[in-house]
């Protein structure tokens, strides 16, 4: 998510650390994938999310626990947060920070995924919801 050259993360507790991240999550039974970016950023940041464009799909492999994470990214139109929403129990708060900002906090970064999505919008990348297609 995006407004006012500011870009949206989430501070959340991951192994007893706090790191950086993007509102992230999984991908339920029956929804489509905009549909599943919708619902975690509003559970994550209290913020109604649109998906307009794909940004990119990103592979990810964590070694330490031999884990790989395929992360669908995605832009759109931000609404102002709901007032009163509670946040996923393991986001501690939600900041708007310049990419500059967001670099300087690399160390703090979930994964090398974050300043990578960050990158892509900067240089302009979007994608038609179109490529992506649902079959039940």
């Amino acid at each position: 998510m995006q407004r006012a050259g500011r870009f949206c993360v989430v501070e959340e507790e991951v192994d007893g650390r706090l790191v950086l991240n993007q509102p992230a999550g999984h991908w339920e039974r029956g929804e489509t994938l905009a549909a599943a970016c919708a619902r975690e950023a509003l559970e994550e940041t209290a913020h109604p999310f649109r998906p307009t464009h794909l940004l990119g799909v990103y592979r990810w492999h964590l070694a330490a626990k031999d884990v790989t994470f395929l992360r669908f990214t995605f832009l759109g139109e931000v609404a102002d947060a709901e007032a009163g929403r509670s946040l996923d129990k393991e986001i501690r708060q939600v900041l708007w920070l310049t990419p500059e900002e967001i670099r300087a906090a690399t160390p703090r970064h979930r994964s090398p995924l974050v300043m990578a999505c960050i990158d892509d919008a900067l240089d302009g990348r979007r994608y038609p919801l179109e490529l992506l297609r649902h079959f039940e």
